[in-house]
Formats: structure tokens, C-alpha cells, sequence
């Protein structure tokens, strides 16, 4: 099933339209990656570079995972792919890795990261605190950095895609 995406309301309270761009973004990195093999999915960028379209699924896994569990709700969670041994094994991808783990443990996180978020108002306070500068964040400055974080990362996504099937596209 094709992924489908819609531009948030340009009349939406202040909630929805964050969540909205942040959905979109979602739905975009999905919309990059759809149609793709896992061999196509694992093609790195350009050389040097080691980065993928399944490697940034994964570190969009990776950093739902840390700002809505570790930051927000202070969970706990440890890393899925990375570790102080390859502190960039979630772009680190190989021939065992596949999309469909790759894309349930995203969509698994991305649903972990709607149900914490749910619990907090825009200006609550994280119970957690972020790396930079140790402290908490509100839920607002997490969708404005995870709104920001997808956007960059889809710029890439669109480089790597185009290189691997010269579709291009927002």
C-alpha cells in the first residue's frame, strides 16, 4: 500500500501543526525509501560515505527512540544499533540488515514516540534531560528539533534516491 502523506491544515492550533509537519516528514522519509530493494536500500550515498537510505531509517529509529523515550518520558532505552563499539551502527548497515526490520522497528518507535508524547503538554517539561547542556526540554523544542532533524535527512534521502533510481521529488 502506497504511504500517503498531507500537508497539516494551515489553520491548525499551534499541537496539530507540529504533529502534522512532523508526520509529514515521517511519511516522506517512507515515500524515499518505498519501492526500494533492500540491496537498493543499503546503497551507500557517494563514496566515502557510508550512508544509506535503510542506515537513515535506522537513525530515524534511533533518534524517535532517544528524544521521546530517553528525553521525554526518561525511560531509560537503550540504543537498537549503535553502542560505545560503532557509535554509528544504525548507518552502519550490512548485508543481513533488512528493510522490514529496519522499517517495523521504525514504525515501532515512531508509535512508542506518539503514545509518550501524548501524556505532555507543549510546555511540559522533559522528565528526561538532553545530552547538550544536560537538561530538559520542553515537548515543543522536541517536535521543532524532530521536525528539523527529518527535513535534513530528507534532503539526503532525496540524493541517495536520485542516484539510485534518478526519481527525484519532495
Amino acid at each position: 500500500m502506497p504511504t500517503e502523506r498531507r500537508m497539516p491544515a494551515v489553520d491548525a492550533d499551534e499541537r496539530t501543526m507540529l504533529e502534522g509537519w512532523l508526520e509529514f516528514h515521517r511519511r516522506t522519509l517512507a515515500l524515499k525509501c518505498e519501492g526500494l530493494t533492500d540491496a537498493q536500500l543499503r546503497t551507500a550515498s557517494v563514496a566515502p560515505s557510508d550512508l544509506s537510505l535503510m542506515g537513515l531509517v535506522r537513525h530515524m529509529a534511533e533518534v524517535e527512540r532517544s528524544w521521546f523515550r530517553r528525553v521525554l518520558a526518561g525511560d531509560g532505552a537503550e540504543p537498537i544499533w549503535y553502542g560505545e563499539e560503532d557509535p554509528d551502527g544504525d548507518f552502519h548497515v550490512g548485508e543481513a540488515d533488512t528493510w522490514q526490520e529496519a522499517y517495523a522497528t521504525w514504525q515501532a518507535e515512531i508509535d512508542a514516540a506518539r503514545r509518550h508524547a501524548a501524556a505532555f503538554a507543549l510546555d511540559d517539561m522533559s522528565k528526561g534531560v538532553a545530552r547538550a547542556g544536560r537538561r530538559a526540554v520542553s515537548l515543543r523544542w522536541i517536535y521543532t528539533h524532530m521536525i528539523e532533524e527529518y527535513a535534513r535527512h530528507n534532503g539526503h534521502a532525496d540524493l541517495i534516491g536520485e542516484s539510485i533510481d534518478g526519481a527525484t521529488g519532495d
